[in-house]
């Protein structure tokens, strides 16, 4: 398997998580009460899993081995960057939103507003890579080099996020989407 197909397999799970986030967000526009756990879970998860896991892997090894292989930072890597540090700040506006609404705040609101620009970013992020970044990775990464990037996949899901937090990431999928 290609280091692409990992990314996109973990695309698959945040996906999974952005129609989470968009059905507790529109019960709280709509003023019903909404599990706190639910939330700190889902930030969790987009902290970890998609930021210090999945992004990690781009940042730290298929870009910077992208750029290696002579595709320039200007442009669709830059971008995407950029989209990424985006990405966090909405996170940090959802996380702030639920600590004032746990205080009894108007969080929630701010909760909404930072929930609707994080999917419709990332939904357009992930078209992004999955369209024209991880083709372009597989055209110009050497086998060696793919490799050397699945290993180091590896090294950061056991060594920066946890054995076996991987899997529970995806259990927990699956428990938020019955809730």
């Amino acid at each position: 398997m290609q280091p692409t197909e990992d990314l996109m397999t973990e695309h698959r799970a945040i996906e999974r998580m952005l129609a989470i986030l968009e059905a507790i967000s529109g019960r709280l526009e709509e003023g019903e009460a909404t599990d706190a756990r639910h939330l700190e879970q889902i930030i969790e998860f987009l902290q970890v899993f998609g930021d210090r896991c999945h992004h990690a892997k781009e940042e730290d090894l298929l870009l910077p081995a992208m750029e290696d292989a002579g595709v320039p930072r200007e442009g669709l890597i830059a971008a995407l960057i950029a989209e990424h540090e985006e990405s966090r700040g909405h996170v940090r506006g959802i996380a702030d939103g639920l600590a004032s609404l746990r205080v009894g705040d108007a969080g929630a609101s701010r909760i909404v507003e930072h929930a609707g620009a994080y999917v419709r970013l990332i939904r357009a992020h992930i078209a992004k890579e999955d369209g024209e970044l991880y083709p372009l990775a597989d055209r110009v990464l050497s086998d060696p080099r793919q490799e050397a990037l699945e290993e180091g996949f590896e090294r950061i899901e056991h060594d920066v996020i946890g054995a076996g937090r991987h899997e529970a990431f995806h259990a927990l999928l699956d428990e938020l989407e019955s809730a």
